[in-house]
């Protein structure tokens, strides 16, 4: 915080002000005056143009007027979310004293931070996914504690990892909001952070345990679990200044207990949001979620981040699901009820911040209602696991009772007007509303009596908040009133009004009964509040199972409609019969989607796929990694059947892609995508490369492609699927007993290149590069150049096979660890393979006696030296090589 003046030359107020920002430098702080929340200063200036609204100044004691703007107490949370929405923060300054007994400036105080990890508000939130804050902590042995919490519904997580990109991952796959870190961090591990998502990063320095909060870490074995968790519980407490009683005990888990999906590969597959346009539709989830419950969604969305590698766990959900796809009419009844269920997560969330309304607390009694009839329902399946989902589960009866009893079925949205408690619940307020009820009756009456006792049809009794209540006589009959009948109370353009001793006597037991009725409703709903509060870990158990059938309901639907099929699993062997990608085929609806089969054992663990761009090769690699996702998510697979192993890691390097903001090329990502992949990849891995050295020169690409398959080959012996335009690397066949050739289907027809989506065996003959160029409908003299260029390039020279690949003995060379450059090794490797067989550009037919070359020859020779080729692009060098054959051609 800057100003120009001291202290001491403000007022009181704006010391006020400056005391508490300088708490909250990294916080807009709303500060309470009246109707309006205020900001003056910096945070003026910023907000004014952040939220677009008017900055104005006032006098504040100093030599300059301060920059102020502000926003209305009602419509604050608004303005809030729009902060938040963008990565602000916003301490919320209250009045914590009665001005009218205030000495001087009133008592001020932040009551809440909001941030963008610990928005509470229902608006701010997206029902379907979660709100998570994380914190990481450093430890002296290079391991990492990563601490997740979501505010809204209470879950708490924690693991321990020893490389800081599976904290990234992590933190990428929960697409957290806020990381809370110590003021110690190192700095370029944050800017990694901020290079690979948009987080809000904040700070806690103290790990000490949370008084009375202890019971949330009892089930944690190791120490550095528990400083983990206490930093983000820590900064939770002091930012949020109220009652945590539904954080639910920390779960603690271990990522390789899950399959393990990078951040790269997450990305790739677009198992969450489209590469393109980061949004949901278009991805795995978009496709498969079906589900009826806020909870169901959310819950949905972890099982795909987290697929299981414990075969028993997933043919149990497996079999729920295949029960479920047979017996429709339960299944569809289940759908209708989990309906009606509320999210009871977050509702348990709202309840302890206190900020739970009557009508929440209905939605929570229908949704109690409806948990006996979905025991019933799931009970009919007949099915072990179904049986055991809901043998205990608690339907709360005695609170649902409560909220029946206690609250009325259409209540107000707020709880300070009153009608919120039903009659009979409590005798007070009965006896209040008694006298209320007759006291308006006894006046209607009154007026009944006045009218026939004063001959004037159109006398009436009316109330308003000054007078009261009173009796309305018009001008126009003033003289049929008896002299001082009534006392004259209030003159007006066409009538006069009145009031008399016993009209006052019954208007002052009516209105205390009413605001008597007002103040008693709202201590009895903070009563029945207080009493949910009990029931907070009960419903967060009770929301796991309902969640968890609300998931593999949307399952059973999904696998109907899409005519998926239950999955085997084997110990090594794919076998796909005619699979299909699941978001391709739903987006083409009514086209025709060309399934394909995938086999692969261990004669066949490297599938190397050839064919042309556009043609499906990106589409079928991305399919087989898809169905091994969904079979160990516990879903059906789009495939007529499908045999599979379970998975441990998936890797995926599909797509072009810059990584401006940490200035990294597309060749760089490209290769560190591919590093990542063969440095963490086990035999239980599955591999996905596409079009791997095409961001560099055409040999130097060549050479990475054939050396990353071998290494796959040799050392990892992984199922890897790996497409290349490299028609060369094709003959690795004949040297890698474990590599098949696969194609994509294309034919020619009155010549324009029509693509079959169909993977053969066998390598592609051709690449159809300059067809696809015509599609895209590049100039004609363009293309013609180019096929001219094509037609000179296969008559020159004929291809060289790639050297063959290296017995296991003899390759010795290691992929590089972490930290090391792959580039920069395989280049010193390839420098010295072509010292010793450099690829040719021409056949040279070696005699015992070579002729004499001539000067034109020589000059050619000493002009192709000259070239750096591994400088040129392909079409330079192409063209270089076109004019150093003309010249040859010459006589």
């Amino acid at each position: 915080m800057v100003w120009r003046n001291s202290m001491a030359a403000y007022t009181p107020m704006i010391q006020q002000y400056l005391r508490i920002k300088a708490e909250y430098q990294d916080a807009f702080l709303f500060f309470r005056l009246g109707d309006f929340y205020e900001m003056f200063f910096e945070d003026a200036t910023t907000a004014s143009q952040e939220l677009e609204i008017t900055l104005t100044s006032r006098d504040g004691g100093g030599q300059e007027r301060i920059p102020m703007c502000g926003v209305p107490y009602h419509s604050a949370p608004t303005y809030i979310e729009r902060l938040i929405e963008k990565g602000f923060k916003v301490a919320i300054c209250e009045q914590v004293e009665d001005p009218k007994h205030a000495k001087g400036v009133v008592k001020r105080e932040v009551v809440q931070v909001i941030s963008p990890g610990t928005l509470m508000n229902e608006r701010g939130l997206h029902e379907k996914e979660n709100n998570y804050i994380c914190s990481v902590t450093g430890f002296e042995d290079q391991t990492f504690g990563l601490a997740l919490s979501d505010l809204s519904t209470g879950e708490n997580s924690v693991t321990l990892v020893s490389s800081f990109h599976d904290i990234v991952s992590e933190i990428y796959a929960k697409e957290a909001k806020e990381v809370v870190v110590s003021s110690e961090f190192p700095a370029d591990l944050l800017q990694t952070l901020k290079e690979r998502m948009t987080i809000t990063i904040s700070y806690e320095n103290s790990t000490e345990q949370v008084e009375g909060l202890d019971y949330l870490v009892e089930s944690l074995q190791q120490q550095k679990l528990i400083t983990t968790f206490a930093r983000i519980l820590q900064y939770l407490t002091r930012t949020q200044k109220r009652s945590l009683e539904h954080l639910q005990p920390v779960q603690f888990y271990q990522i390789n207990e899950y399959m393990k999906i990078d951040l790269f590969s997450k990305r790739n597959l677009e198992l969450t949001e489209t590469i393109r346009s980061k949004g949901k539709k278009g991805s795995l989830l978009w496709l498969l979620d079906q589900t009826v419950t806020a909870m169901g969604g959310r819950l949905l969305k972890n099982w795909i981040d987290r697929p299981l590698l414990k075969q028993a766990d997933i043919d149990n959900r497996l079999n729920m699901v295949d029960v479920l796809m047979k017996q429709f009419f339960e299944r569809e009844e289940l759908r209708e009820l989990l309906k009606d269920v509320y999210d009871l997560e977050r509702l348990a969330g709202r309840v302890a911040f206190g900020n739970v309304n009557a009508r929440d607390l209905i939605q929570l009694k229908k949704s109690l209602q409806n948990v006996p009839h979905i025991q019933e329902v799931v009970n009919r399946l007949n099915h072990p696991y179904a049986t055991k989902l809901v043998e205990d589960i608690d339907p709360c009866e005695r609170l649902a009772n409560l909220l029946e009893r206690g609250l009325k079925e259409h209540p107000p949205l707020s709880i300070k007007e009153g009608d919120i408690i039903n009659d009979g619940y409590h005798e007070q307020l009965d006896q209040y509303r008694d006298a209320s009820r007759n006291g308006k009756t006894w006046i209607a009456s009154l007026e009944q009596q006045e009218r026939e006792k004063t001959g004037i049809r159109s006398l009436k009794i009316g109330y308003n908040r000054v007078f009261g209540y009173y009796i309305e006589v018009t001008r126009a009959n003033l003289h049929l009133l008896p002299e001082g009948m009534y006392e004259r109370k209030q003159t007006l353009t066409n009538a006069e009004r009145f009031i008399t001793p016993e009209l006052k006597e019954k208007e002052a037991l009516i209105l205390e009964a009413e605001e008597k009725i007002v103040e008693l409703e709202y201590e009895l709903f903070l009563q029945i509040r207080e009493e949910v509060k009990a029931y907070i870990p009960r419903l967060q158990e009770l929301a796991k199972k309902v969640s968890e059938l609300d998931v593999l309901q949307c399952f059973a639907k999904i696998s109907e409609e899409r005519h998926y099929t239950k999955p085997i699993f084997s110990s090594e062997d794919i076998s796909i019969q005619n699979g299909r990608h699941p978001v391709v085929e739903k987006v083409m609806n009514s086209q025709e989607y060309v399934p394909n089969d995938c086999q692969m054992t261990d004669d066949s663990s490297i599938l190397l796929i050839t064919g042309p761009n556009m043609s499906g090769k990106s589409t079928y690699m991305r399919q087989v990694a898809l169905t091994a996702i969904l079979a160990q998510i516990g879903c059906f697979v789009p495939a007529d059947e499908a045999v599979l192993p379970i998975f441990d890691q998936v890797f995926t390097r599909i797509g072009a892609a810059d990584d401006l903001i940490s200035g990294q090329s597309t060749f760089m990502v490209e290769m560190l995508e591919t590093k990542n992949a063969v440095t963490n990849a086990t035999q239980s891995s599955l591999i996905l490369l596409d079009e791997i050295g095409r961001g560099t020169s055409t040999y130097d690409g060549m050479a990475l492609a054939q050396a990353i398959i071998e290494y796959v080959h040799e050392h990892i012996g992984c199922k890897t699927l790996f497409s290349t335009h490299y028609h060369e690397l094709t003959v690795l066949d004949e040297s890698l007993p474990a590599l098949k050739n696969v194609h994509v289907s294309a034919v020619e027809k009155n010549g324009k290149v029509v693509f079959l989506h169909k993977i053969k065996d066998g390598a592609a003959d051709k690449s159809y590069g300059i067809h696809v160029a015509e599609l895209a409908e590049l100039p004609d003299p363009l293309l013609e150049r180019a096929r001219v260029i094509l037609h000179d390039l296969e008559q020159s020279s004929e291809r060289e096979p790639v050297h063959q690949a290296p017995k296991r003995e003899e390759m010795t060379q290691q992929v590089p660890q972490e930290g090391a450059s792959l580039v920069q090794e395989e280049r010193a490797d390839n420098k010295k393979a072509d010292e010793a067989n450099q690829l040719s550009f021409f056949e040279i037919e070696e005699k015992k006696e070579k002729p004499a070359l001539s000067k034109r020859e020589k000059a050619i020779i000493d002009r192709l030296k000259e070239l750096d080729i591994l400088e040129m692009t392909p079409l330079d060098a192409m063209n270089a090589m076109y004019e150093l054959q003309k010249s040859l051609k010459k006589k």
